[in-house]
């Protein structure tokens, strides 16, 4: 991948941790039960387990995937003969949706469920939340993403900035803050927000096996899953089972084999 599209990738992923970090320490919505810093750490760490040993590895195969659907202009986006513009604001709804349905398949497939339920089994929901993910659930994605390539074929740039919004949607609606019902019911006319969001990660399933969208709450909407965020099951986040452990490596990563979530 050539160096201003890792520039980019790196900039906004910091840009937006970082900042959503400092928003939420200012400005918390719900006060944290576990030692922040211990959560920071714990997140920091996985992430960067999985980045060194998924994310950078699996993107090599990508990019050449892509790079060889766009020089061999195979893919739907070549037969609609899009401008280079239109390819990004396409890919990044398109693949919005994919990424929906993606995650929908993660609660409804028994074997995706095992591997996502690490990221469900956290008690908590902030920023650093957005970091938790099995690198089984890495790794299954990224061959769902190489389908959506060949089917689509989007440019390199388009693929870039959909997986840079896709990083800051996270980032943005798992972070502990909470906005004014006008200024969250304007957002929430388009946007996932963070109090949605939240609402996904209870251990009540009227929200927790509903409300699937990343970046465009629209889908939702249109595929029946959206539902409208309670503060008393916003009480209680999480998994029913492996709340003691659930900042605890070996845990963490065994327990897709060991059914203890």
């Amino acid at each position: 991948m050539p160096i201003d599209m890792t520039t980019f990738r790196l900039t906004t992923f910091l840009t937006g941790i970082i900042g959503l970090l400092t928003a939420e320490t200012v400005w918390p919505a719900r006060a944290w039960k576990t030692l922040r810093s211990k959560r920071i750490i714990f997140h920091a760490c996985l992430s960067t387990f999985n980045t060194l040993v998924l994310r950078v590895p699996a993107y090599i195969p990508l990019v050449a995937l892509l790079n060889y659907m766009n020089t061999h202009q195979i893919g739907l986006s070549h037969i609609l003969k899009l401008s280079p513009a239109v390819n990004i604001i396409a890919t990044v709804i398109l693949f919005d949706m994919f990424d929906y349905w993606w995650h929908r398949f993660n609660h409804r497939i028994p074997i995706l469920w095992q591997f996502h339920k690490v990221h469900h089994v956290d008690t908590h929901v902030d920023t650093t939340t957005s970091l938790r993910f099995h690198p089984g659930e890495l790794a299954f994605s990224f061959l769902f993403k190489a389908v959506w390539i060949v089917l689509w074929s989007p440019t390199l740039w388009a693929y870039v900035i959909f997986e840079a919004s896709v990083t800051l949607a996270a980032q943005f609606h798992h972070t502990n803050i909470d906005f004014p019902d006008p200024i969250e019911n304007g957002l929430r006319k388009v946007f996932v927000t963070p109090r949605y969001h939240t609402a996904h990660h209870t251990v009540n399933q009227r929200t927790g096996n509903n409300n699937f969208a990343t970046i465009f709450i629209f889908w939702d909407k249109l595929f029946t899953t959206y539902r409208i965020p309670d503060f008393e099951e916003m009480k209680y986040l999480g998994l029913p089972k492996g709340r003691n452990i659930y900042l605890k490596i070996t845990q963490t990563l065994t327990a897709p084999f060991r059914n203890i979530y």
